[in-house]
């Protein structure tokens, strides 16, 4: 297994009880702690269970109703993960990441500052070239199975699949998240709050036992021009047409100073096959959802567990269970893919007057009878796809769950 993520360490744990024998690189020098805000819907959940790993996380939801904001701390209802249908989880990947490291047996071989250099399969295994970067040195070795979890930029994919040009796909929009030590200016803690203008915005995101993760998201018509210059100071262009304003620039000032600012482009991975002989991609490396979407936990877990399964029920023919494991995630991966666009608008929307009716909405929302209405609004209008992100994807698949009729999510799952 390529690289040490929540898919990875998840793979291997699920491996390891299906009888494999498991061998895990990573290219850092230590395992990462740390990450930035995710949510668990309910398909990482059931996920995370049939892993036995959910009791070793835990949601870090506030239960505080989250606001809007203008630049001049003019505050307007909100919308917070709490409103969601199905009420998903908030917590940091590292506390993912953490849960399945722990569920990891102790006799998993685990080698860190070590990279893949080349890859080479035939019909009997797969030789992989490994790379020691703190020693300097190099060796080959022979394996049964190649498990490329090393993210949205693969070298497992480059090495076996082609170019990363051929499988990335850019959005348009641009990322910043970075842990806010303490409670950004105007806020109390525990509060969570969006600064939304038409094609940016901030977003806070409050935990209830942990400080609180900032996002900032723009569109843009050039990436690549947007990594000509230090992040910090193409943040601040993007946003320096008018004053900060209290929130947003103590945000900035902050961010200027941190030492772990995640700046990158939003882009999903689409591939045709997601194995090739001996060798298969999962989670980020496969089909990179984007943070819009959200599934990025979920489905790395889930796929991880549907593996493990597929492997016990196919011993000795790894082709087999290699092309069921793919065809039954398929529907669920191409949905969360195609929704990207749709979740989006929930942090980041295209003209001001999606602005107004959006905070229209949420103060019709604040009565009983608007909470009512705004709930049904979120189940049928807003957040479409949120049935598919709670379904039990590995349970659909082996016939001990319902699936989600179309108006659900529009997925028809295939029995393994």
């Amino acid at each position: 297994m390529v690289g040490m993520g929540i898919s990875g360490i998840a793979t291997a744990t699920r491996l390891h009880r299906a009888g494999w024998t498991p061998v895990l690189i990573e290219r850092a020098p230590a395992r990462r702690s740390g990450g930035h805000f995710i949510a668990l819907f309910g398909a990482g959940q059931a996920a995370a269970r049939r892993l036995g790993v959910l009791d070793a996380i835990h949601d870090r939801n506030p239960w505080k109703p989250n606001i809007e904001l203008d630049r001049d701390s003019t505050r307007y209802p909100g919308l917070s993960f709490a409103d969601f249908p199905g009420r998903p989880w908030m917590l940091l990947r590292g506390d993912v990441e953490k849960g399945v490291f722990s569920a990891l047996p102790e006799d998993v071989e685990v080698r860190y500052s070590t990279v893949p250099t080349a890859i080479e399969q035939d019909a009997a295994g797969v030789d992989v070239t490994l790379l020691d970067t703190a020693a300097g040195t190099s060796v080959t070795e022979r394996f049964d199975l190649v498990v490329g979890a090393d993210g949205l930029r693969s070298t497992v994919r480059s090495l076996v699949f082609g170019p990363h040009d051929e499988y990335l796909h850019r959005l348009g929009y641009i990322v910043a998240a970075f842990h806010y030590p303490g409670t950004p200016a105007g806020l109390a803690p525990g509060e969570g709050a969006n600064m939304l203008e038409p094609g940016r915005c901030m977003s806070v995101f409050a935990f209830a036992d942990h400080d609180p993760t900032i996002l900032l998201s723009y569109r843009t018509e050039d990436v690549d021009a947007e990594f000509a210059e230090p992040p910090v100071d193409r943040i601040r262009a993007v946003f320096g047409d008018k004053p900060f304003g209290r929130t947003l620039g103590d945000v900035l000032d902050v961010m200027a100073n941190t030492e772990e600012l995640l700046f990158d482009s939003v882009e999903q991975v689409r591939m045709d096959s997601w194995h090739r002989g001996r060798v298969v991609l999962i989670g980020d490396a496969a089909w990179c959802v984007t943070l819009y979407a959200g599934m990025g936990a979920s489905t790395g877990l889930a796929a991880a567990d549907l593996l493990g399964v597929l492997l016990e029920r196919h011993p000795g023919d790894l082709a087999t269970a290699l092309r069921e494991w793919e065809g039954a995630l398929r529907p669920y991966l191409d949905r969360y893919q195609r929704s990207a666009t749709e979740d989006r608008q929930i942090f980041l929307v295209d003209k001001q007057w999606q602005i107004n009716l959006r905070r229209l909405v949420f103060r019709f929302g604040a009565s009983r009878f608007g909470r009512s209405r705004l709930g049904r609004l979120l189940r049928d209008k807003v957040t479409p796809n949120t049935a598919a992100k709670d379904v039990d994807i590995v349970g659909v698949i082996l016939g001990e769950t319902r699936a989600p009729g179309p108006a659900e999510g529009d997925i028809v799952a295939r029995s393994a």
